[in-house]
């Protein structure tokens, strides 16, 4: 989900602030395909997808909606096993909706300046269990225990703290073990009662879209401790894989998208009932209004569909053009969508925090954003939301306590595949001038480089900017930093090798940063782990540019038995010599290269590996040294000041191009490479 502030805002300053840092992509065109063929990974290195998830929690449930009071009546039945190492003595429930209850939940309480869901709730949202109990193995609901008389929505903290007022997070003791490996099942019913929309969930109108609606397990970790939290404001999920039968009833004039497909779907009394089943997910979302537009076709094997307000038929041939190119896109890097269906909704223009989510084969795009023009944002959104049916939806990673896992790698995926459909244009075009989406990311990701670590809980980050900028942005630009430092194939090992080998296994930061030192080497691992966990930050600044004429070294010198004495030092063939003194300041450190700038006009590139605080790159040659440049490809997104990339020689000799002239080009350079024609 994107967290971005004031779209409106990002887009007038992407220009500006783009050329203002030069933070801009390198001069190239990407091929459609995205460069070499997409599966050119070695097949020793490539894992074997895993075709089925761990099944932990089975949810067979039925549903009916009341758009008039915009209330949900449910019931059904839970399957857990206990699938860790320890016996289970209590369950945690997230009853997500009630973080809309009142002021007092922890959702409401928490702030969330810059983020969504921060402007005052017209209309309350709860949820209401009536039935939770507990049945005996292989016995039927007439063996039941009840578990709603112990059931806690609030207690005090394990320090000694007194009880929060958030009912988010239900603590249900049992009454017996649960053996490691053992079933058993539990009998709910509930009532929710939607909010006005809010970030994820709730109504505008007639328009319906139902998120986090159900009484949910708490992920079991393999330990058998619950991974449990209430609903913080900038967190989003984290649950066990399991089956969804769930069964949605709603009237006759209302259209329904759902996570899976469509069993069964009938007409009675005056009502549309329609059954959807999907396995190896870990949630279940829908949305139903009597004002969907509809659009169906296939792209591969996977049904597509797209539900949308009327008048919005141009939108949704963008979303389904970025869709086709994606899908496929996706499939290539990160290994094939193993899942029938996938629903994308474009929420009404009144319902615009519905937009910009993602669930199971169903996300939702459109936005407050979605008309801006001159802009890739239908597409970026679009795409973006995609590219979490991987991170988040098949990696299932805790978004909770590691977000960057699931938005700040697929903010890179995102910025990966715009580049591959559109080129030095992804980003957003204007008067045949382009700007990347790698850019951007750059921009927005400096401005907060310093003030805070990525890799930390959601809830950790103080304002919903700050976990913008370093959750998505700055960890795409790392990520891309890396593809341009080591290179393609690399990163092509590296995050398609970790997105294949944890395909339904829950990693975490540590097997994100194993897959890159196997596919970029020790030393990308190295980089990653500090960006991440120790707010790394780099800058690259040459600080003197040094060219004189060639002379005979003076001084006193004994050869063949005899002494001379050098007083005068004259020009040696009109050579040249001189040095580029270089810095890297930071805890970071790539290889980069010094282009050295001659007089003659042409430029010699030196490699050097960074690692050291300086270098002096020397120089002999015919043409005198004018200028020097570090990084002269911008391959490092991170750099803190691009400003200081470039220096000439101060006293350029008058064959030569004055400084200012020099650093006028250098800047000039910039803005063709990142605004390209």
């Amino acid at each position: 989900m994107r967290r971005a502030g004031p779209l409106a805002i990002v887009v007038v300053a992407l220009l500006a602030l783009a050329t203002l840092r030069g933070q801009l992509s390198p001069p190239g065109t990407v091929d459609a395909t995205g460069g070499a063929p997409l599966d050119a990974q070695p097949a020793a290195t490539t894992p074997v997808l895993r075709e089925h998830a761990d099944d932990v929690t089975d949810y067979t449930l039925r549903a009916r909606l009341d758009p008039a009071a915009h209330t949900v009546r449910g019931e059904g039945t839970i399957r857990f096993r206990n699938a860790s190492a320890a016996p289970v003595h209590e369950l945690w429930l997230h009853l997500y909706l009630n973080a809309f209850k009142n002021e007092r939940s922890t959702f409401l309480r928490e702030p969330a300046a810059g983020s969504r869901g921060s402007a005052p709730l017209t209309d309350w949202g709860t949820i209401d269990l009536r039935t939770l109990s507990l049945r005996e193995p292989d016995g039927g609901p007439a063996t039941a225990v009840d578990l709603l008389p112990v059931l806690e929505l609030t207690r005090a903290g394990d320090d000694g703290t007194p009880a929060d007022d958030d009912e988010t997070d239900a603590r249900v003791p049992l009454p017996r073990d649960i053996a490691p490996g053992e079933t058993v099942t539990l009998d709910v019913a509930w009532d929710d009662k939607l909010p006005a929309i809010v970030e994820r969930t709730g109504y505008s109108g007639s328009f319906h879209f139902v998120g986090q609606w159900f009484p949910k397990l708490a992920r079991l970790e393999p330990d058998g401790t619950w991974a449990h939290f209430p609903f913080h404001h900038l967190a989003e999920f984290y649950a066990d894989f399991g089956a969804y039968d769930v069964t949605l009833d709603v009237p006759e004039a209302f259209t329904v998208g759902a996570t899976g497909p469509v069993v069964e779907s009938r007409v009675e009394q005056g009502r549309r009932v329609e059954r959807h089943v999907q396995t190896d997910v870990h949630d279940f979302a829908w949305t139903a209004w009597d004002r969907f537009e509809s659009r169906e076709e296939r792209v591969g094997d996977v049904s597509v569909r797209v539900l949308y307000p009327r008048g919005f038929e141009r939108d949704a041939e963008r979303e389904l053009a970025a869709v086709r190119f994606a899908l496929p896109y996706f499939g290539a890097r990160y290994g094939a969508y193993p899942y029938p269906t996938l629903t994308l909704v474009h929420p009404p223009e009144s319902a615009a925090e519905a937009g910009g989510m993602e669930y199971p084969t169903l996300i939702t795009t459109g936005g407050a954003w979605h008309g801006l023009p001159l802009t890739r944002l239908i597409e970026l959104v679009t795409i973006h939301e995609l590219g979490h049916q991987y991170f988040y939806g098949l990696l299932a990673s805790n978004e909770v306590l590691w977000p960057f896992l699931d938005e700040g790698v697929n903010s890179y995926a995102e910025a990966d595949a715009l580049r591959a459909m559109f080129g030095d244009g992804s980003g957003g075009e204007a008067a045949g001038l382009a700007l990347s989406d790698s850019a951007v990311q750059s921009v927005f990701a400096s401005a907060f480089e310093h003030d805070g670590q990525i890799a930390q809980p959601a809830a950790a980050f103080t304002t919903g900017r700050l976990y913008s900028a370093l959750v998505y942005q700055r960890t795409a630009a790392v990520l891309e930093t890396l593809r341009r430092v080591y290179g393609e194939a690399a990163m092509r090992r590296s995050l398609g090798g970790y997105a294949r080998a944890f395909r339904f296994q829950h990693p975490g930061p540590e097997d994100l940063i194993a897959s890159f030192a196997s596919g970029a080497g020790g030393d990308a691992a190295a980089m990653l782990r500090r960006a991440l966990f120790e707010k790394g930050w780099v800058d690259y600044a040459v600080v003197e540019v040094v060219s004189q004429s060639s002379s005979r070294p003076r001084g006193i010198f004994d050869r063949g038995g005899r002494r001379e004495t050098v007083k005068d030092a004259p020009r040696v063939g009109g050579e040249s010599e001189g040095w580029a003194l270089v810095e890297r300041r930071g805890t970071l450190s790539f290889p980069v290269d010094v282009e050295l700038r001659l007089a003659s006009g042409e430029r010699v590139r030196v490699p050097w590996d960074g690692r050291a605080s300086s270098v002096r790159i020397p120089y002999h040659g015919a043409s005198p040294l004018r200028a020097a440049v570090v990084d002269p490809d911008h391959a490092v997104l991170l750099d803190d000041d691009l400003t200081n990339n470039h220096a000439s020689v101060a006293d350029a000799e008058a064959a030569g191009a004055p400084r200012t002239l020099e650093r006028a080009t250098y800047w000039a350079e910039l803005v063709v490479q990142g605004l390209a024609p």
